[in-house]
């Protein structure tokens, strides 16, 4: 059995995703409940639980102020909030796992599998560390990002990434090391984290750190060069916004 912890500081909440685990997800037990930071806190080191499903906004703090009050992190967290915000932007760079409110079922089972199947829990200690290192750090270019490999979860900053490029259904990243990882998601999820700052898609297949672009050539349709000699496509509709955005760094 999954020994679980369900912290939300509204009881309606608590109570529907109790009735959801009981009737949808076989093997998980819950053990204990909490509505407060100070109350989750004593409940976690008290039952010391596999797995925690954590709301990011209580009345008396944050799910955050949480897990950086529990030294001993061996347990898994399973994230929940009403509304996407600043804090869902650090969990997606820190590749964990949040439900969104209302519950959707198939997410919550898909998410307490992953926590059955997780065989790694040093790497995945690393995985909440990094988030709390990034949830307090508001510039992008130096968060950490971790990315999921076939050898495992590489822990990057944000500012090592020359550009990505859409191979199918993965995304390869180009490092500022002459590194490149190959990663199971696509160029659109990495463009809706990283866009926001330095970052841009300037192609269909390329999303790139501006502060890496060496040159702007015009010829030949134009394209640009990397600091790493990497020649990339520019589409036509992306030139004017890609010269504004160069102009402002």
């Amino acid at each position: 059995m999954l020994r679980s912890v369900i912290v939300e500081d509204e009881k309606h909440s608590r109570e529907t995703l109790k009735n959801l685990l009981e009737e949808f997800c076989e093997g998980v037990e819950i053990i204990g409940e909490a509505a407060s930071v100070d109350e989750a806190i004593h409940v976690i080191k008290k039952e010391q639980p596999a797995l925690v499903f954590l709301d990011i906004e209580l009345q008396t703090g944050t799910g955050f102020d949480v897990i950086n009050a529990v030294s001993d992190m061996s347990f898994d967290v399973i994230f929940t909030t009403a509304f996407e915000q600043y804090a869902i932007k650090a969990i997606k760079f820190s590749s964990i796992d949040y439900l969104l409110k209302p519950i959707d079922i198939e997410d919550l089972q898909l998410a307490v599998e992953k926590a059955k199947e997780r065989k790694d829990q040093k790497e995945y200690q690393q995985q909440l560390k990094v988030l709390i290192q990034n949830y307090h750090q508001p510039d992008n270019a130096h968060r950490n990002i971790c990315l999921s490999t076939s050898d495992g979860i590489e822990f990057i900053k944000v500012d090592r990434i020359l550009y990505c490029e859409a191979n199918g259904s993965y995304t390869n990243f180009y490092l500022t090391d002459g590194q490149k990882l190959v990663v199971s998601k696509h160029l659109k999820e990495y463009e809706n984290l990283l866009s926001d700052q330095q970052f841009m898609r300037v192609h269909n297949s390329f999303l790139i750190n501006l502060f890496e672009v060496q040159k702007y050539v015009k010829s030949d349709g134009g394209y640009i060069l990397m600091n790493n000699n990497a020649t990339i496509s520019i589409a036509q509709k992306k030139k004017d916004e890609f010269v504004e955005r160069m102009a402002l760094l």
